[in-house]
């Protein structure tokens, strides 16, 4: 998928060596920066201000914590959301008290790549979030599933819980799938309806998108919450994957 590069991302960690791990994972999915400690940060802030920061809590000098606080004392900066890395006893005994704008609180050590799905999350609200300021007709906004695939887009408005009707076209065929408060209530593509439609589209690779955000759920065809929903596309996928390389063997085997 085309990275979001309209997500700025903010790394600081005086760690060179989890710096460069960070800055590596993050690349395909935002436009990373990088900051080598808290101060490095604030004036790189101060310039330009990131839509997230990704931040150590335990470094020389200016800490996660102090430059969390200076910049909520910022009119400008005071909403730049927030991921802290952190043992898990700073986490309990430090931060957990800071809510304010904390997306995450990622305690270390990490799996890059469970760290790299978390913060995914986040981008893809924010990407979401930049485009509905766009949008072409108020609360309407358009895009393309090569930009935000249809998983991405899913997981945004569940985690933003928004209500509206995704609409989603590609080759002639048009699935629309309605969110309440997040929550995937109901989906129609063609003859299928509720999950069997999800299961469907979420297959598609690309196409175009249009959220509207002045439109609401009339019925309910789907029990699952979105993220059981899109646990089971996802197996069903992998299911799929896995019966199509069996035939393959099987036929070169005959």
């Amino acid at each position: 998928m085309t990275p979001i590069k309209d997500v700025k991302v903010l790394v600081v960690d005086d760690n060179a060596l989890i710096l460069d791990l960070l800055m590596k994972g993050l690349a395909p999915h935002c436009e990373a920066f990088a900051a080598a400690d808290g101060a490095d940060a604030l004036l790189r802030i101060v310039d330009d201000p990131p839509d997230l920061i990704l931040c150590d809590y335990r470094m020389s000098g200016l800490d996660g914590r102090q430059l969390y606080e200076k910049l909520r004392a910022r009119q400008q900066t005071k909403q730049i959301p927030f991921i802290f890395l952190a043992s898990r006893a700073d986490v309990e005994e430090k931060l957990r008290p800071m809510v304010d704008g904390v997306e995450e609180f990622v305690v270390k050590p990490f799996f890059l790549k469970d760290f790299i799905r978390r913060t995914k999350k986040v981008i893809d609200r924010l990407a979401l979030e930049k485009l509905q300021s766009r949008a072409v007709r108020p609360g309407v906004i358009q895009g393309r599933l090569e930009e935000m695939s249809i998983l991405d887009l899913m997981q945004s408005l569940e985690m933003g819980q928004k209500s509206c009707r995704l609409t989603i076209r590609n080759a002639g065929d048009t699935c629309q799938l309605f969110f309440s408060a997040g929550q995937c209530a109901d989906a129609k593509l063609g003859s299928f309806e509720g999950e069997a439609a999800v299961f469907q589209v979420v297959r598609w690779p690309a196409g175009e998108f249009e959220i509207d955000f002045n439109s609401a759920p009339e019925r309910t065809t789907i029990s699952r919450t979105t993220t059981g929903l899109l646990m089971e596309a996802l197996r069903l996928m992998d299911e799929g994957q896995r019966d199509g390389d069996t035939e393959n063997v099987e036929a070169t085997e005959g």
